[in-house]
């Protein structure tokens, strides 16, 4: 129990210990099929985590959607499954999760000749914040959920940036165990970045999606989508970059995927 919050540890144990809910567990087999694998032990581990993630994050619907359980745990199974085996505090700098009943529009600044700046609107289906929420389409987080082998996973996304800025920078890099550790991610990253972007310019055909050539913020969250979601075929196109992110999150999916 840490020192500086007794009683948010005691309530986080209090928590972890109360029965996890049968209509919990009915949705996250029904909304989350990637679930469906994991280890008996791992399983419990998921639920205490998503029974304190459910409690302390503020869910809110916006553009009259109506949060419900089912809305609740389908996120947090997903967002809880990437701190599975981590060191965490609950993605300690996320407060709310803003979910939408579809894709929804967000501002973006363009920057053209002669210093000219125009504002586009686009339509997302999903935006990590670094102010303390992420904003999820619905449809689009429960299509990702649903079909759990076409390596797209809106939650996966967001929430891989969420881990991605808790050192206070969302570059690519989160929080490794150690030195070492940062010098082969930059290594292994940097050069799999490097490749993506030249398979880019090149229109050669990629497992990793051309987005995550745009920033190494966005390569990560990208190929965090694919290690959970496509793991046999990252390992087998990208051993590397599969090897980074199975010491990292400390789960191997590709055994995992043999169930």
């Amino acid at each position: 129990m840490s020192y500086l919050h007794p009683f948010r540890d005691r309530r986080r144990q209090e928590l972890a210990e109360q029965p996890f809910p049968a209509t919990w567990s009915q949705v996250i087999d029904r909304n989350a099929p990637i679930c469906r694998c994991l280890h008996p032990d791992e399983r419990q581990r998921l639920e205490d985590v998503i029974k304190v993630f459910i409690a302390e994050k503020h869910f809110e619907g916006c553009g009259g959607l109506t949060i419900t359980d089912e809305i609740k745990v389908t996120i947090a199974a997903q967002a809880c499954l990437l701190l599975l085996n981590l060191h965490h505090d609950y993605y300690e700098r996320l407060v709310s999760i803003l979910v939408y009943p579809e894709s929804f529009n967000v501002e973006q600044t363009e920057r053209g000749p002669a210093s000219t700046i125009s504002v586009a609107s686009q339509a997302v289906m999903g935006l990590s914040s670094s102010t303390g929420a992420v904003v999820l389409s619905w449809p689009d987080t429960l299509g990702g959920a649903q079909n759990p082998e076409d390596g797209v996973n809106v939650v996966f996304h967001e929430f891989a940036h969420q881990l991605d800025q808790l050192d206070g920078a969302m570059d690519g890099a989160p929080g490794l165990d150690s030195a070492s550790m940062y010098r082969e991610w930059a290594q292994v990253l940097g050069s799999e970045y490097k490749r993506l972007q030249e398979d880019v310019a090149t229109g050669t055909p990629s497992l990793i999606s051309e987005y995550g050539a745009t920033k190494p913020a966005e390569f990560f969250a990208v190929a965090t989508e694919l290690f959970f979601e496509r793991p046999g075929e990252l390992q087998q196109q990208h051993p590397a970059l599969y090897e980074e992110f199975r010491q990292y999150f400390h789960q191997d999916p590709a055994a995992r995927q043999q169930c």
